[in-house]
């Protein structure tokens, strides 16, 4: 029986571990038309919402923990604005359909979180997932195409940076 080369036998351990490097989808590239289901167990198509305007994909690890409730709550803060620009929200993660209607009711989340338990909405984005957890990365759809990427999300600071992002775009 022939071994694995070194080389090989890395990259194998690194998918199973789920650490095999991604590369996030590239700003002008069409965005992905996948579908998900959100916290109340309804299939989103994400095709449906880049039609009605501007929308902010963003991913997060994991439902009410506390960077993620920080990204979340200083997006519903500012939701009011930034609905009012036009802007939509997707909030996905790999958690279940209860833990995001949980995490929804408790923090009185006024958008659509998405429960991404195979993780094909992070693949289709090119967003890194270690073992269930997906890296904080946040997407901005115009016109069916991505126009803005932050591949270090800020947590507290999500809103001001989505706002500065909206504030650079060409009105459409």
């Amino acid at each position: 029986m022939k071994s694995l080369s070194r080389p090989l036998l890395m990259m194998s351990l690194l998918a199973f571990l789920g650490l095999v490097p991604c590369h996030a989808i590239d700003v002008g590239s069409p965005a992905p038309e996948i579908s998900g289901v959100n916290q109340d167990g309804d299939t989103i198509n994400f095709a449906d919402f880049y039609k009605k305007g501007i929308t902010l994909v963003y991913f997060y690890p994991k439902a009410d923990t506390p960077g993620c409730t920080k990204e979340a709550c200083s997006l519903r803060d500012s939701f009011p604005g930034l609905s009012a620009r036009g802007l939509q929200i997707l909030g996905v993660s790999e958690d279940k359909v209860d833990a995001q209607k949980n995490f929804q009711t408790k923090y009185n989340l006024p958008f659509a979180l998405i429960a991404d338990n195979d993780g094909s909405v992070a693949k289709a984005f090119g967003v890194p997932v270690t073992m269930g957890i997906a890296k904080r990365q946040s997407f901005l759809i115009q016109n069916g195409k991505i126009v803005w990427e932050d591949l270090k999300a800020s947590t507290s600071q999500q809103a001001a940076d989505v706002s500065a992002a909206l504030d650079k775009l060409p009105k459409s």
